[in-house]
């Protein structure tokens, strides 16, 4: 097909100065328009000979190269000019997405889309000249010397000569122009007074403004919370309301009301803890209520996250001096300078950081700059009184509301030196989820990947900032102390013990280095030996017992290393403490900072690591330990082994969660619209939320409070279980969401149980859909991160989205772009070793049902976000349960049917009009 170009859009040259083409590819066909103007729909072959002769102006061009199956198209992508020009603002990676922020006609077709591109970048180029930075013609500068495809138009428009660049100035380091944070004073104590039910109802209409609608449930809500802001009794047990509110109750705004009073009448701070990041950015929003000041907003609220979640300065600033010389760096490290003097809080995963940049940099100059776990050097660090970490936990302490999620919260717990430094008041919503984060925060891993990262910490030569490792950083610093020599020599020789460089590769190959090799050889060959198949397939697991020949004594000798490696610390410590007492009349301040924190770091990587790992190795003999579960795994991502190790879980990790956590707080409220199973015993179903939030550890009772949803289900929803889908065969499963989502026309999501289901759905259905114009998202598949994917999904009404249980959890999608949910099967728990000790321990065939129901009950809960929403719940398993339909409200209209019968009704029901 071929037209002339429409007025709709300007000709690609008139914005860029160049006449380029455009291209925007479907999954099967896409638009291109030509520099001459002619518009033309092409089979993506086609386009995608075009392209190579003559690189077009594109959006997302690694989407343009996934859809079209080529690494080597090329083209200038309106997304980096976008990333430039509006540095820490978040648009979508699409057409509508860019019209929509920069105020353009939304597009209504493929072509319209293709239109919008050109248009686009004259808008951009409009507001880099009405709004440009002083920095801004700096770093355009470096990265035109980078050979950045954008720089010559955006020197143009800043009235910089190109022929006048040369050599790379200064001024493009993003880290000089950041303001230093500064030390306060401790914070008092916060007070203990209490917040009546009466005050927390007024604060939530105050919050909701007067023209709201009353809504009981969130009324009861809130006068039921306060109950977490009264002051306890004895010390040990806090007042703990476990509150389950159904979908649009609006919970949020009725836990915020009472926490935000206790905060300001006590000078003290509430956490608000999450599970995901999509919930994080929502509570952020909803703040926006309480201070609609940025500034105001910005003192009394702090988003916090694990430091892993941060850019580095260091990072950066080692990252930028291959400016010019590392190929395909200049344009990443341009953008992120320019994002990093814009950012809030230097937040790279789901702060104001345009997630899609990452798909279209290399990994190593985006995402690969965060501050990564156990690297991170403090006081030491040249970057440290600008460090977006540190400023980030010192806001914390003044603020009054921090939205945290629940791994930092325990982390921070588990490692706290003062008890005083924590938080007295929590507010845990997704609640249910709690158990699985404790798993995670408090089990203990002795692997290969693990080792060789304390052995560069240690000895150096692993990433950017190990490469000068603790023992070289504790030399210079020790120089003037007699035993200093002999003492670091020891450590040397102990992590010399742990895995080098080539681990992988040498045990694989059964040629160990050391022994920490050799046992991770012995363990990789037990994994082997009970199991079937390639490890390179999937994930393999075995019982540390009976152990295969060789595997003790590799432990014992193991455990010799991680012996002397711990006593080793423990003297490079004692020599570090002695250098401060001796010297303390000459050292100057910054050295003295230095010493203490190698301290700190040196007892802290002994007492939760390397001490550890030992215990770990001493019940290796006896097979394993009461009260936890211990296997050896071989770990595999993407068709490859990554890690061999021994993982520890602890069978209730509920138990260190209230020893950490809720034995020290006073207050806490822990929520969820699906705490309780729905067994249908309503005690029963309590006890399960109690265990599963780990509340049955208090010594009082925690209050229980139920909010029913509002939503008319019998009128809003339906739920379908298809009875003639074979679910083990591929393509049945795809004719059936291919109709389903065509039945809907759109606004659906397909949920998988397994990642290589989801692809191979998507492989079979995408094309057939684009050519209904109906377009698909898939998360494995797509290259972009869960939450823009859901942002994109939420934005086009008619898009239908494939994803697991990241998307399953925390999404809120309201309205008509989510009206039909389809799960492939019934989402039973992997029978692993952990699972399957767990299922013994907590009530066998109950405990699965359990899980079965609160995943069932989070999926569906996604369906009805508001009074006006319809949706329709589909499993294509005809051997769900019937006892699992308690998952579903009461009034859930519930059928088992044919998938040709299920299609009609859905037709119907979903109908507009």
């Amino acid at each position: 097909m071929s037209t002339e170009r429409s007025e709709a859009g300007a000709a690609p040259g008139d914005a860029t100065g160049a006449e380029l083409p455009v291209l925007w590819p479907g999954v099967a066909r896409s638009v291109w328009i030509g520099d001459d103007g002619v518009i033309e729909t092409l089979d993506n072959a086609a386009a995608l000979r075009r392209a190579l002769r003559n690189p077009p102006l594109v959006c997302h061009l690694q989407a343009a190269r996934r859809r079209l199956r080529s690494r080597d198209l090329a083209g200038l992508d309106v997304l980096e000019l976008f990333a430039f020009v509006h540095p820490a603002r978040f648009v979508l990676p699409t057409p509508r997405g860019l019209a929509e922020f920069l105020r353009l006609a939304p597009p209504r077709d493929a072509v319209e889309e293709a239109l919008v591109l050109p248009e686009a970048v004259q808008v951009l180029c409009d507001d880099l000249a009405d709004d440009a930075d002083t920095a801004a013609g700096s770093i355009a500068r470096a990265m035109h010397l980078s050979g950045w495809g954008w720089a010559p138009l955006v020197l143009e428009v800043l009235g910089i000569d190109p022929a006048d660049v040369q050599g790379f100035p200064e001024d493009h380091q993003a880290w000089s122009q950041l303001q230093e944070w500064s030390e306060s004073g401790p914070e008092a104590w916060p007070g203990s007074e209490p917040v009546t039910a009466e005050e927390s109802v007024t604060r939530l209409g105050t919050l909701l403004g007067p023209q709201a609608e009353s809504r009981p449930g969130q009324v009861g809500y809130a006068a039921a919370a306060a109950g977490a802001f009264l002051p306890r009794e004895r010390q040990g047990a806090p007042k703990v309301v476990l509150a389950e509110a159904g979908t649009g109750v609006g919970k949020t705004l009725a836990y915020i009301a009472p926490a935000s009073i206790w905060a300001e009448r006590n000078r003290g701070t509430v956490w608000i803890s999450t599970y995901t990041r999509n919930l994080q950015q929502q509570i952020d929003g909803e703040l926006d209520r309480m201070y609609p000041d940025p500034v105001g907003k910005a003192r009394n609220v702090v988003v916090r996250k694990g430091r892993e979640n941060y850019l580095c300065l260091l990072n950066l600033e080692e990252t930028t001096r291959s400016f010019g010389r590392m190929p395909g760096s200049g344009a990443a490290l341009g953008l992120m300078a320019r994002w990093t003097m814009a950012t809030r809080d230097g937040d790279l995963s789901g702060g104001d950081f345009p997630a899609w940049l990452a798909d279209l940099m290399e990994h190593r100059d985006t995402l690969g700059l965060a501050d990564r776990r156990g690297e991170c050097i403090h006081s030491l660090c040249r970057h440290h009184d600008r460090c977006f970490v540190e400023k980030s936990a010192r806001m914390a302490r003044r603020a009054r509301l921090v939205i945290a999620n629940h791994a930092l919260v325990m982390s921070q717990a588990a490692s706290a030196i003062e008890v005083s430094r924590l938080p007295t008041r929590y507010i845990f919503d997704e609640g249910h989820h709690l158990f699985d984060a404790a798993d995670s925060a408090f089990s203990l891993h002795l692997s290969g990947r693990e080792a060789a990262h304390l052995r560069s910490w240690l000895a150096g030569g692993g990433s950017r900032r190990t490469r000068t490792g603790v023992l070289q950083r504790s030399q210079r610093l020790t120089e003037s102390d007699p035993e200093a020599g002999a003492v670091l020599e020891r450590v040397r020789r102990a992590a010399g013990g742990l895995p080098d460089g080539g681990w992988l590769d040498r045990i694989e190959g059964d040629q160990p280095a050391g022994p920490a090799e050799l046992f991770l050889a012995r363990v990789r060959g037990q994994v082997l030996a009970r199991n079937q198949g390639s490890p390179a397939a999937y994930s393999m697991e075995t019982h540390l017992s009976p152990p295969v020949d060789g595997l003790i004594e590799a432990a014992d000798a193991l455990h010799a290393v991680l012996d002397a490696l711990a006593a080793a610390m423990t003297a490079l410590s004692g020599v570090l403490a002695r250098v401060l007492d001796t010297e303390a009349a000459v050292l100057e301040a910054v050295t003295r900072s230095r010493i203490a924190v190698l301290i700190r770091l040196l007892d802290q990587r002994r007492t939760d690591v390397v001490v550890p790992w030992c215990r770990m190795l001493e019940i290796l003999r006896a097979g394993g330990q009461e009260g936890f579960i211990d296997r050896f795994e071989i770990s595999c991502a993407g068709g490859r082994v990554y890690d061999v190790g021994m993982h520890r879980h602890w069978i209730d990790p509920t138990r260190p969660l209230h020893g950490a956590v809720f034995a020290a707080a006073h207050g806490a409220i822990v929520t969820s619209a699906s705490l309780r199973d729905a067994s249908g015993d309503d005690e029963a179903d309590w006890k399960a939320a109690e265990a599963r939030t780990g509340l049955h550890h208090l010594p009082e009772p925690a209050h229980r409070a139920r909010f029913d949803s509002p939503f008319d289900y019998a009128e809003r929803t339906r739920v379908f279980i298809v009875v003639d889908v074979e679910r083990d065969d591929p393509d049945q499963v795809a004719a059936a969401y291919r109709e389903l989502f065509l039945a809907a026309n759109g606004g659906s999501l397909g949920l998988f149980t397994a990642v290589a289901r989801l692809r191979a759905t998507y492989a079979r259905i995408a094309e057939p859909l684009d050519q209904a114009g109906v377009t698909l998202y898939a998360q494995h598949v797509d290259g972009l991160d869960v939450s823009t994917l859901v942002r994109i999904f939420r934005a086009e009404e008619n898009a239908c989205l494939l994803g697991t249980d990241a998307v399953r959890d925390g999404v809120d999608v309201p309205g008509r772009s989510l009206r039909l949910i389809a799960f492939d099967r019934v989402p039973w728990p992997v029978p692993g070793i952990v699972h399957t000790t767990r299922r013994a321990a907590f009530g066998g065939r109950d405990y699965d049902d359990m899980l079965v129901r609160l995943k069932l009950r989070q999926a569906f809960g996604r369906l009805l976000r508001r009074e006006s929403d319809k949706g329709v719940f589909v499993m294509l398993d005809r051997r769900m349960p019937g006892r699992f339909r308690t998952a579903f409200p009461d009034a859930t209209p519930v059928a088992r049917c044919g998938l040709a019968e299920a299609i009609g009704e859905i037709r119907q029901f979903l109908a507009p009009g």
